[in-house]
């Protein structure tokens, strides 16, 4: 695939990743997790202008380190309020966590795309590394900690 190629075929998964997300956060309405979804489209924003924005480019719009560290501390405080996990989780549960579930999967399609980007701005695939994280973590929350996750059964219909 050639450069440029590869640099859009990665905004275009960022700004699907980022509709998926406002899919999620129009299906949470008012829950607390929304603020922090409708931060994190912003900082999609800022990405697709990061992958948008070759080399080193004078007043580039850059993902930043500091908003890689907030996702991390928004990961590690979800983390804390969840049950642990006791098998692998089917992507469903109420209508919430099933959106970001959806979204986490769009996520992880934009980090491999952006994998293929000649000269990618490190910050920028760590933060979307670190999303679909997130947005793991978000739907177990949304689950109600973890309680209502749908786990997998191991060869459960053979």
């Amino acid at each position: 695939m050639a450069k440029k190629d590869a640099r859009l075929m990665a905004i275009g998964e960022v700004d699907e990743a980022n509709c998926a997300i406002g899919v999620a956060i129009a299906t949470l309405g008012s829950h607390p997790l929304t603020a922090e979804l409708l931060t994190i489209q912003n900082d999609l924003f800022d990405l697709g202008a990061d992958l948008a924005t070759p080399g080193d480019q004078p007043g580039a719009l850059r993902v930043v380190e500091a908003q890689v560290d907030r996702l991390e501390a928004a990961i590690d405080t979800a983390t804390a309020q969840l049950q642990p996990l006791t098998s692998f989780i089917l992507p469903g549960g109420n209508a919430g966590a099933a959106a970001l579930h959806l979204a986490r999967g769009v996520a992880r399609r934009a980090e491999r795309a952006a994998v293929a980007v000649v000269g990618l701005n490190p910050l920028a695939l760590a933060y979307l590394n670190r999303l679909s994280d997130y947005l793991f973590v978000a739907a177990r929350l949304c689950n109600d900690g973890g309680a209502a996750d749908v786990l997998w059964r191991p060869g459960a219909n053979r």
